[in-house]
């Protein structure tokens, strides 16, 4: 075995741990399990958004009430109201989507077309800053895909409101589990070649 290759072990050992080697199984279930979600997604892209956009909405309720109950048990702070005012933003935010989901995901939709054209932009006047450089074709890429994926979602909205949110957390997912399945495979590897060497 070269020195090389055995630098290489000792480093990727050193990165996972024993623990880790031998349960590499939950890692691939894991993996799998995201795989599967994020692609059963992908056929339920209305439900995952109207999933997604609720859960979001508890969260706000949540931070919400959380906020409040905080607010009235610091006695002498000199922001109570605003903290107070703040906080029933939060709980009405998070009521209204809960009350209507589907308008709630047209208008998050149009947030995040917005979002998606500004970055594209910011991206697209940073690469030609860059052009002197190599590689700065990537970045004049990758604003030019968020503009365009942000102008599809805008000649569709609001119909897209129903359907974006959720194709964006499958993709997710399945991203998600790639990642987990890569890992996973890469500590049953090292494992084996620990046990090899040994």
């Amino acid at each position: 075995m070269s020195a090389n290759h055995e630098t290489r072990l000792a480093t990727t050992q050193g990165t996972f741990s024993p623990d880790l080697q031998k349960n590499w199984g939950w890692l691939l279930v894991l993996g799998l399990s995201s795989i599967a979600l994020g692609t059963l997604g992908f056929y339920m892209t209305f439900a995952l958004t109207l999933v997604s956009v609720l859960f979001f909405g508890v969260l706000i309720l949540a931070a919400g009430i959380f906020q409040l109950i905080h607010a009235f048990t610091c006695t002498g702070w000199k922001s109570v109201f605003w903290h107070v005012l703040i906080a029933l933003l939060y709980v009405v935010a998070g009521v209204d989507i809960m009350i209507d989901p589907v308008r709630a995901s047209a208008i998050l939709t149009l947030v995040l077309a917005g979002l998606l054209i500004a970055v594209g932009l910011l991206r697209s006047i940073m690469a030609f800053q860059l052009r002197s450089t190599a590689g700065w074709l990537w970045p004049l890429l990758s604003g030019l895909v968020s503009i365009a994926l942000g102008a599809m979602i805008l000649a569709q909205w609001p119909i897209s409101g129903l359907w974006v949110i959720g194709l964006f957390v499958a993709i997710e997912l399945v991203f998600n589990g790639w990642s987990y399945l890569i890992i996973a495979l890469a500590v049953r590897r090292a494992g084996r070649e620990g046990r090899i060497s040994a």
